[in-house]
């Protein structure tokens, strides 16, 4: 394909491109994380675990109240050799019956209830408790980094769409150039390798349209993943107003930051509370070392079909109680309480370290976020500097071109010049205001553009 058809095809492709994207709804940011924090999978997930949670929360509450079940057994009973009467044991009382099929039934209503386990039954009633505080604080972990990834992405296709509109201007330029130049070749100012230099150089600006677009789409692909939108549905974000203003605003102090964060940030308070837990999964352990009391009352009935008596005459001599306390003094467990009682003070342990990490990690993120949020502000107070240096220099030789006095070298210099001041603009501006805002994030703060 020559340069001529390359060119039309780019300009082509970037037209249609730039069409679909016009037609599309606009979503703000926040409108983006409300529908992600109702629509996200892992966090429906997230709450379901939550309700499994409160169900074993139930469960374990009902524990500490005595459990009641009532048990039947009907049976027959078949003697074929049977020459003379035999006695028939049922429910304690021995019966004589000469039938070789007899109708046995039996009726049992029996309750138990541990009174004391050492304090086991209890402890764990709290540590479900703390589990689900835990859970909780889980799912709002989740919904904090989707947050995060959604203002990534968002700000990436605020940077790319504003690079779309430098590109689309440079390639503007570039076509006039080559206009100019077909101009000039033709009055043989200039040889058709320069010409053809300047053809090339519309060509690549109109690739860079093309390119920009599809790095939208492609960063709009995946903000629509993480919204869970798997249909076709126009999709498209909305701009923000001032981004150059908001870029130079005051950076949160790191300090500040982290000490809030410390208060605020749902995996600090998870391993805070799963050290607090661990505490007391040792005192559940503990409890295997005391003796457990436990209290069991049961009424029985039955009834055979052998007897001369009625089946209702029968249940009432055959009524019965019962009740029972029973003592269990642990004295030689194979060291299994022992075990058990050094395995949770060493998961206490692992969940210090555990919290400290996360205090560490905590307070390096920001600190990151910090370091980014400053660099990227100085250059881009620098950036602002260079491309209005740039602007002037490409415009006058833009005009020195068109007018003859500089070569196709000078220009394209020029041009990369110009590219490069613009995109280190926009570059350090969006990187200052995306880390700004997670910054303010991590303080508290809605994430707003």
């Amino acid at each position: 394909m020559n340069h001529k058809n390359y060119l039309a095809c780019a300009v082509l492709l970037c037209s249609a491109l730039t069409a679909t994207g016009q037609d599309s709804t606009q979503w703000s940011l926040q409108a983006c994380i409300d529908y992600a924090i109702a629509h996200n999978i892992q966090l429906k997930q997230n709450k379901i675990e939550e309700e499994q949670g409160k169900a074993d929360l139930a469960q374990k509450k009902a524990e500490l109240f005595p459990s009641l079940s009532f048990s039947t057994t009907q049976s027959i009973d078949y003697r074929p050799l049977q020459k003379s009467a035999s006695n028939i044991v049922t429910n304690g009382i021995a019966n004589s019956s000469s039938n070789k099929f007899t109708q046995n039934g039996n009726y049992g209503l029996n309750a138990s209830w541990t009174v004391w386990d050492g304090g086991a039954n209890r402890k764990n009633v709290k540590a479900q408790k703390f589990q689900n505080m835990i859970s909780s604080l889980a799912t709002q972990a989740t919904a904090n980094s989707i947050q995060e990834q959604i203002a990534q992405l968002y700000v990436q296709i605020l940077y790319s769409k504003e690079a779309l509109d430098v590109n689309r201007s440079m390639a503007q330029t570039a076509d006039s150039q080559y206009q100019r130049g077909k101009e000039m070749y033709e009055q043989g100012q200039i040889s058709k390798a320069d010409l053809a230099q300047l053809e090339s150089q519309a060509g690549s600006a109109q690739y860079d349209c093309v390119a920009t677009q599809t790095q939208i789409a492609a960063y709009t692909r995946q903000l629509k993943e993480l919204l869970e939108i798997t249909d076709d549905r126009p999709f498209d974000i909305s701009g923000i107003q001032s981004p150059g203003d908001a870029a130079m605003q005051v950076i949160p102090n790191v300090n500040e930051v982290y000490q809030a964060a410390l208060n605020l940030r749902p995996e600090i308070q998870s391993s805070r509370l799963s050290v607090a837990a661990a505490d007391l999964d040792i005192d559940i352990a503990k409890a295997g070392y005391y003796p457990s009391i436990s209290l069991s009352a049961g009424i029985g009935d039955s009834h055979y079909s052998g007897s001369r008596e009625s089946a209702g005459e029968q249940m009432r001599q055959n009524l019965s109680a019962s009740a029972g306390i029973t003592l269990s003094i642990p004295l030689f467990d194979n060291k299994r309480n022992k075990t058990n009682v050094k395995k949770a003070r060493l998961n206490k342990m692992d969940s210090e370290l555990q919290f400290q990490d996360q205090q560490k990690q905590l307070y390096s993120t920001i600190e990151e976020y910090w370091l980014n949020a400053h660099n990227n502000q100085q250059q881009y107070k620098a950036a602002l500097v260079q491309l209005k240096s740039a602007q002037s220099s490409y415009e006058l030789l833009d005009e020195q071109f068109k007018n003859g006095l500089k070569n196709i070298v000078e220009l394209m210099n020029g041009r990369d010049e110009l590219m490069s001041a613009q995109q280190n603009k926009l570059q350090s501006q969006y990187n200052t205001l995306l880390h700004i805002q997670l910054l303010k994030f991590y303080q508290g703060e809605h994430i707003k553009l």
